[in-house]
C-alpha cells in the first residue's frame, strides 16, 4: 500500500535470474529501480530550513526542470524529508522564493535594485530553469564593466551631511570648544560614493547593498573627520557646488536626550554639503 512520500516496492518475479546473479542481489535491484514517490496535491517544503508551501502543479510547471523531475516521480533518487515530513532541498531557502514565483508566472520579476541577480541564476542553473536562467543575464551592452558605462558614470553628485555639535571643556576650561560629530553621512550614486571613499564607506545600514548602478542615502564613513571625506573628494576630481545648514538651538532644549549635556544640547545643527564631478 503506498503513502504519500512512502516508497512501493514492485517484487521480484522469480528468486533467481538467467545472468546468474544470486535472488536476493537480483531482488534489490529490481526494487530500486522501481522505487516511486506519490505527492500530494499540496505540497509543504523545507529548502535550506524556509518553509514552503505551493501546488504539486506549480512544481511540475516545466517538466524539463529539476524540480519537475523531482516531483513527478521521475527523479532517480526520492525526495528527502524532514523529521516534520516536509520535502527537503538543501538548496538557498530565501531565493527560492522567486524560483516558486517565476514557476507561477513564467515570468521573470525581481524587487527594484535588487542585488543577488548571480546568485539567483547559479540558483536557476541548479533547477534547470533555462528561460529563468536566460532572463537574469545581463546583455553585454548593460554590463557595468562596459566601456560606454563607466564613460556615463564618470561625472556625478554626490553629498555629504553631518549632524553635530559642541563639545564644552570641563574643569575650568568652559570656555574651550571642540566639533562634536556624530556621523557623517554620504548620498548618491553607488559607484561614484564607492569609488571616492574606498574602504572608508559604510554600507551596513544600506538594504539594497551590493548593486552598483543605483543610489543610496543610506551611507556614512567609518569616521568622523570632515576634512577627511572632503580631501577624498578632491582627489576624485570633485568641486563643492554648494552647502546649506540648519542654526543651533539657541535656547535651552526642552526635550532633552538622556545624557545629553545641556550646552551640547543647545548647540545642535545640521550641514549638507553638495559635491560635483563634471
Amino acid at each position: 500500500m503506498a503513502t504519500n512520500g512512502a516508497t512501493t516496492n514492485s517484487s521480484s518475479s522469480s528468486g533467481s535470474s538467467n545472468s546468474g546473479q544470486p535472488a536476493s542481489e537480483q531482488q534489490a535491484g529490481s526494487t530500486m529501480n522501481s522505487i516511486t514517490q506519490v505527492f500530494p496535491p499540496i505540497v509543504e517544503l523545507n529548502v535550506g530550513g524556509v518553509f514552503y508551501t505551493t501546488s504539486l502543479t506549480t512544481l511540475q510547471k516545466d517538466p524539463e526542470s529539476l524540480l519537475g523531475q523531482m516531483f513527478s516521480g521521475k527523479s532517480k533518487t526520492p525526495v528527502l524529508r524532514d523529521s516534520k515530513g516536509k520535502f527537503f532541498v538543501d538548496r538557498d531557502g530565501v531565493l527560492f522564493r522567486y524560483i516558486l514565483d517565476y514557476l507561477r508566472n513564467q515570468k521573470l520579476v525581481l524587487p527594484e535594485n535588487f542585488s543577488e541577480r548571480e546568485r539567483l541564476k547559479n540558483e536557476a542553473e541548479y533547477y534547470a530553469l533555462q528561460d529563468m536562467v536566460e532572463s537574469l543575464t545581463v546583455p553585454k551592452s548593460l554590463s557595468p564593466i562596459d566601456p560606454s558605462f563607466l564613460v556615463k558614470t564618470t561625472c556625478g553628485t554626490i553629498t555629504v551631511s553631518y549632524r553635530g555639535t559642541f563639545a564644552f571643556g570641563r574643569d575650568g576650561l568652559a570656555d574651550v570648544k571642540f566639533r562634536k560629530l556624530n556621523r557623517i553621512l554620504v548620498s548618491g550614486r553607488v559607484t561614484l560614493c564607492r569609488e571616492v571613499f574606498g574602504d572608508t564607506l559604510n554600507e551596513s545600514r544600506d538594504p539594497d547593498r551590493g548593486a552598483v548602478d543605483r543610489y543610496s542615502s543610506r551611507f556614512f564613513l567609518k569616521h568622523t573627520f570632515l576634512e577627511q571625506a572632503f580631501d577624498m573628494l578632491v582627489l576624485a576630481g570633485y568641486k563643492c557646488q554648494g552647502s546649506c545648514g540648519s542654526s543651533t538651538a539657541g535656547g535651552m532644549m526642552v526635550d532633552k536626550k538622556p545624557g545629553m549635556d545641556s550646552e551640547e544640547d543647545r548647540w545642535n545643527h545640521y550641514n549638507e554639503f553638495v559635491w560635483v564631478r563634471e
